[in-house]
């Protein structure tokens, strides 16, 4: 499949689990010539095809397509070159974690395994006003680890080694979310104990595959 058809599926994707409405939402890919492939301005995400993704350069030169880049390209090219081993970036405005943003809270604390293991903390990021340079400077105290991050009263931003990672980051973030908030809800929710968290890292490598980056435990 080419990076376009992936890059195609993956809106339709955003869209279908709720992740956005309407025209919110940006995703992008970099391709193998270093170059962006990233969604175009005011499209929803649902309705997207293959001529409504946008080449770009890594300072935002448009080098295909006639249409107005996403507002918000920058937190995409930040990503790309604050981290080579980021090839993909999904930015949405999905219900629970963006509940979470609102409420000036990010997702620090440990409480599911498998989200640990696989993005660790999930940092809050300063409000700022969309599509500003502020944007993509609020990601600065954590661009260079975290895989998963909200934006104060805006919505979210995974990072991937490839558009499945970067959805796929941003469904597990959402579900989440979601699970720590009904348990918010119903009562308080158990952190895992320095024991479950140092239980984990000892298998993490060798069982998932997995070596957590030490500065988002």
């Amino acid at each position: 499949m080419s990076l376009k058809k992936k890059l195609v599926e993956i809106c339709h994707k955003v869209y279908a689990k709720g992740f956005v409405s309407a025209y919110d939402g940006n995703i992008s890919c970099r391709t193998s010539n270093n170059t962006v492939l990233i969604t175009r301005s005011g499209i929803c995400k649902g309705e997207v095809t293959e001529k409504d993704i946008v080449e770009i350069d890594l300072i935002g030169k448009v080098l295909s397509a006639k249409h107005k880049i996403s507002t918000e390209h920058k937190i995409h090219l930040y990503a790309y070159l604050k981290r080579k081993e980021v090839n993909a970036v999904v930015h949405c405005h999905p219900t629970y974690s963006t509940a979470f943003a609102l409420l000036g809270e990010g997702l620090e604390k440990h409480y599911l395994p498998e989200v640990f293991l696989t993005m660790g903390k999930i940092p809050l990021c300063k409000y700022a006003t969309p599509s500003t340079d502020g944007v993509h400077k609020s990601l600065e105290p954590y661009i260079d680890y975290s895989w998963a991050m909200l934006l104060q009263n805006h919505g979210a931003v995974t990072l991937g080694k490839s558009l499945d990672d970067a959805y796929f980051k941003m469904e597990k973030l959402e579900h989440a979310a979601k699970i720590i908030l009904l348990a918010k809800l119903i009562g308080k929710p158990g952190e895992l104990s320095k024991k479950n968290i140092n239980d984990i890292l000892k298998i993490s490598e060798s069982t998932y595959g997995i070596i957590p980056d030490k500065r988002n435990i």
